[in-house]
């Protein structure tokens, strides 16, 4: 970093008309899925302007006391590089910015350039680009703010990489490189300089790089290394030997990285050097107090309800989003073991909320909704901190979730374990199993992860979901026709002669893997987190009633394998096929509305609701048109396939 920027220097072959009918229906499905889909936003290259403006204004305000002192040029180099970015930033004002806006803005960029030329006092040049920096992030939309931060030493190790060869080990700016460069590179631990300048300010230089420097742009590095990065590099001018009495909630976390350490003691007489010094110099302090469910969902929704008056729309859905599914999604198997109806109504609220929250000018209908769903919040947080969940509530809870989530993924591996034992391939079990394995294992990965490296959204959660659900049903509706197709006895004979073990033996066996893998995977991460978030209404001693639950659920899930495995495979050739078929045909139809219902939920897809409330989830029926549409499409093809094999069947004797 230079300055103040940051130099971190898919089981079975088919024939082709089969294939050419999984394929119509794949394309039907997501051209239907299309007709409702939202565009995904992302931050706009004029946000990205401006966010660079803002940069270069801070770098002004925090380099020029290295070019100017006393009314004096004392580095000629730097008093240069002053001269030029506040010419940059009049050029760019005048065609970044809009007109709405321009004027004042504008205004002020010139009288930056004239006290620069006047060589004014530092304070003068500092107030003045605080000013115009101000007045660009007032009609920015806020950024998406981290909320966990790399290992220390993680950190540590990507500056190491990235950043010595310029701003030295230490981050002094005494680098290798440091004395070819010019303008030197930031000496990062001058407290002088560093209480000017701003977290977003590092952040952005990490990101973007600085113009007629040698601070290159770091995209190769992920959103979470940079944010570590610029805490890091943020925090090595400060020191936490003198105690704090204040807590990191004291200070939102979006002003504490959009201004910098000046403007936020100047802004809050409360606000000492001790408590900026304590949570620059740890960062992590930032990060470590979780807030429960409830007030994660009324935060989040406070914030879209200003973001919605602002006229921030997509940044007010995506708030929205968040607020049901980084909130209360997390507590709505605890709040259904004490009230299911209150669970209910809170969750259509919050979806008729984002309906609204969508629209301009209907703040009235949001605040009258908002008001509503505060309300019920408040009844749900009373039921929940009141006292622990009863024992017999949070067995059922724990029971019910483990039902819930690992119901369908158990009757998709069992499906495709009968088909094997009923085609004499007990030895392509192993297949099977290793899917299931390997999801297992990677589902409880994922969310150890999440919970240590990096941070999964709600939204991404569901998007990760709802994707698997989608090709779940697809692969599910596959092999229910193949299965379909030979429920005839003399063309499954015929089949196995000429077709089965050639067919296993191709490769197609891993398809067995990837199937079993996707089924279980799509619901380990979640009954985890699910899990996680009951037993925080639990007490310490109830947590066997919690562990009693769950092992009451893998013993029914057991029994369920073991009774269709040991009957299934009793049956009658075709009757086999013929029930396995439509065993497939239903969960094809179960995860093809949990998969609109997730994608939904992360705000990929819209919501059109029904005329009448619908709320089965169990065989993921809901309330939108959406849902509804991509499961009769799932019936429909279903149909077709059948008629139109009926039908060549009748011709062809």
């Amino acid at each position: 970093m230079n300055k103040s920027s940051t130099h971190f220097c898919y089981p079975y072959r088919s024939t082709n008309k089969v294939k050419q009918k999984i394929l119509s229906i794949i394309t039907v499905i997501f051209l239907s899925i299309n007709l409702f889909s939202l565009p995904v936003s992302a931050q706009t290259n004029d946000t990205a302007q401006l966010r660079q403006l803002a940069q270069l204004a801070e770098y002004i305000g925090v380099d020029y006391a290295d070019a100017v002192e006393n009314g004096e040029v004392v580095n000629a180099g730097e008093y240069q590089e002053m001269l030029e970015f506040s010419a940059m930033i009049i050029d760019r004002v005048s065609s970044q910015v809009g007109s709405d806006h321009k004027a004042a803005i504008y205004s002020q960029s010139v009288a930056l350039e004239q006290a620069i030329k006047d060589k004014m006092s530092v304070s003068d040049i500092r107030l003045i680009s605080a000013g115009i920096r101000g007045q660009l992030l007032a009609i920015l939309p806020e950024s998406p703010l981290p909320s966990r931060l790399l290992p220390e030493k993680d950190t540590q190790t990507l500056f190491q990489e990235n950043c010595v060869s310029c701003h030295g080990v230490m981050g002094k700016g005494d680098g290798l490189l440091a004395k070819g460069l010019s303008p030197e590179p930031t000496n990062f631990t001058d407290k002088e300089r560093a209480v000017n300048r701003s977290l977003l300010g590092l952040f952005d230089a990490i990101s973007n790089g600085l113009d007629d420097t040698a601070m290159p742009a770091f995209t190769q590095l992920k959103e979470q290394q940079r944010w570590s990065l610029a805490f890091y590099v943020g925090g090595l001018a400060f020191n936490s030997s003198k105690p704090s009495t204040k807590t990191a909630q004291e200070i939102d976390l979006q002003n504490w990285i959009n201004f910098n350490p000046t403007q936020l003691i100047n802004a809050d007489n409360n606000i000492d050097a001790d408590y900026i010094d304590a949570y620059r110099a740890s960062p992590s302090l930032l990060f470590n107090q979780q807030q429960n469910p409830i007030e994660i969902t009324k935060s989040q929704l406070i914030a879209a309800i200003d973001a919605y008056k602002g006229n921030e729309f997509t940044k007010a859905n995506t708030l929205a989003v968040s607020a049901y599914l980084d909130g209360f999604e997390l507590i709505e198997n605890s709040l259904d073991a004490r009230d299911e109806v209150l669970r209910k109504q809170i969750e259509v609220n919050l979806i008729n909320l984002r309906q609204v929250i969508n629209s301009p000018g209907e703040e009235k209908q949001l605040m009258q909704l908002s008001a509503e769903i505060f309300t019920q919040l408040d009844e749900a947080e009373k039921l929940l901190t009141g006292a622990a969940l009863s024992s017999g509530a949070l067995f059922s809870a724990s029971l019910v979730i483990l039902l819930r989530e690992g119901l369908e993924a158990l009757l998709v591996v069992i499906a495709l374990m009968t088909v094997l034992i009923r085609t004499n391939r007990r030895d392509a079990l192993k297949y099977v199993h290793a899917g299931w394995v390997l999801a297992l294992i990677a589902g409880v990965a994922t969310w150890a992860v999440a919970q240590s490296i990096i941070d999964i959204s709600g939204a991404s959660r569901e998007m990760m979901e709802g994707v698997a659900a989608l090709l779940a049903a697809i692969m599910l509706l596959y092999v229910g026709i193949w299965m379909h197709s030979k429920t005839n006895a003399e063309q499954w004979q015929a089949y196995i002669q000429k077709h089965i073990s050639t067919q296993l033996r191709a490769g197609t066996l891993w398809g067995l893997t990837l199937l079993a893998f996707i089924a279980v995977y799509r619901e380990v991460f979640e009954t985890v987190l699910f899990y996680q978030s009951l037993l925080t209404q639990a007490s310490p001693e109830q947590y066997s009633v919690a562990v009693s639950g769950f092992i009451t659920g893998v013993v029914i899930l057991a029994i369920v394998a073991w009774a269709i495995l040991k009957y299934s495979i009793k049956l009658p050739i075709a009757r086999f096929f013929s029930m396995t078929t439509y065993l497939l045909l239903a969960l094809a139809f179960i995860l093809m509305g949990k998969a609109i219902t997730a994608l939904q939920e992360a705000a990929v897809i819209s919501i059109s609701a029904l005329p009448m409330h619908v709320d089965l989830p169990w065989i993921g029926v809901g309330s939108t048109w959406q849902g509804a549409f991509a499961q009769i499409a799932v019936i429909l093809f279903f149909a077709f396939y059948r008629i139109s094999t009926k039908q060549k069947s009748i011709k062809s004797n």
